[in-house]
């Protein structure tokens, strides 16, 4: 017996169409640009600032790197599809955050240690707003109310 999939329900179908709407609107295209520029920025940060001796940050930091820039251009080409696996963007933003400690090797340098915290904060904030964007944007195109008394909600 072969089941149809999920496509040929209109819910889901409405929930793709609406994260679609969301991740076409400029301040989405702007976070998930800003994402992408920062997960290309740290796939070759390695070689800008000069990981000498740090094989195992560089090469952390080129698969997260592309990782990154990889799920940001899906979620600003196609938000209806990607939306289920752009939580994964914030968590790679920490990650990002704590490789110079996690990573064993020598110890970490001053610049590797901003270069990765600057670049998983950017990654963190801008992934996190991205989700944060679509959810209020989904919200308000529903009419979803934020229950009685709740600053900003409706009475």
């Amino acid at each position: 017996m072969v089941r149809p999939g999920l496509a040929p329900r209109p819910d889901v179908t409405e929930l793709r169409q609406t994260y679609d709407r969301a991740g076409s609107t400029a301040p989405a295209q702007l976070m998930d640009g800003v994402t992408f520029l920062a997960g290309l920025y740290l796939a070759i940060s390695p070689w800008i600032v000069g990981f000498s001796g740090f094989g195992n940050l560089a090469i952390n930091n080129l698969i997260v790197g592309l990782t990154v820039a990889a799920l940001a251009l899906g979620c600003a080409s196609a938000f209806g599809r990607t939306y289920g696996m752009s939580w994964v963007t914030p968590v790679l933003g920490v990650w990002t955050l704590i490789a110079p400690w996690v990573i064993s090797g020598h110890p970490a340098t001053t610049a590797t240690i901003s270069n990765n915290v600057v670049t998983g904060a950017i990654i963190f904030v801008f992934g996190l707003g991205a989700l944060a964007f679509a959810a209020n944007y989904r919200q308000h195109e529903h009419g979803g109310r934020r229950g009685a008394g709740a600053p900003g909600g409706e009475w």
